[in-house]
């Protein structure tokens, strides 16, 4: 539901303040109001089929470029950053945090760090760098 209104509301904000020839992608700062998204609603239903259906197909290109051009930005973000730093410290909480979930590569992080403490001195500093190095792998690989 919320990707149609989202939908809804980039192709009324497209249509109202772009020139039909322009591919750039205008990005609000703030979440609009229930009053803004109800009437951009209305104003698309309103429009014939095939207005709405150039409209939304116009508002997927443009988000399609959006996400290639923030894809083809190689420049690391503050929290790709902060992230790698704290898998230095904690491994298993920046995959957490990455990842935003307990899956799979949460888990084998946490059980490679946690044996490493457990471990003996000689393999212990082993695992906690490879989870270390497992850490890092998934949060400044592209997935």
């Amino acid at each position: 539901m919320r990707k149609i209104v989202f939908l809804l509301s980039l192709a009324v904000l497209i249509s109202n303040h772009l020139p039909a020839t322009s591919s750039s992608l205008i990005v609000p700062t703030e979440e609009p109001g229930k009053e803004v998204i109800r009437k951009a609603a209305e104003e698309f239903k309103a429009l014939p089929k095939k207005e709405r259906k150039y409209k939304l197909k116009q508002a997927k290109k443009t988000l399609k470029e959006y996400k290639k051009a923030k894809k083809a930005g190689a420049e690391p973000d503050t929290n790709t950053i902060l992230l790698a730093i704290l898998a230095l410290l904690l491994p298993p909480l920046a995959v957490y945090l990455h990842q935003g979930t307990t899956n799979n590569k949460f888990w084998i992080t946490t059980l490679l760090f946690l044996l490493g403490i457990l471990g003996a001195f000689t393999i212990g500093w082993y695992l906690i760098l490879a989870s270390i190095v497992y850490a890092l792998i998934v949060i400044l690989g592209n997935n």
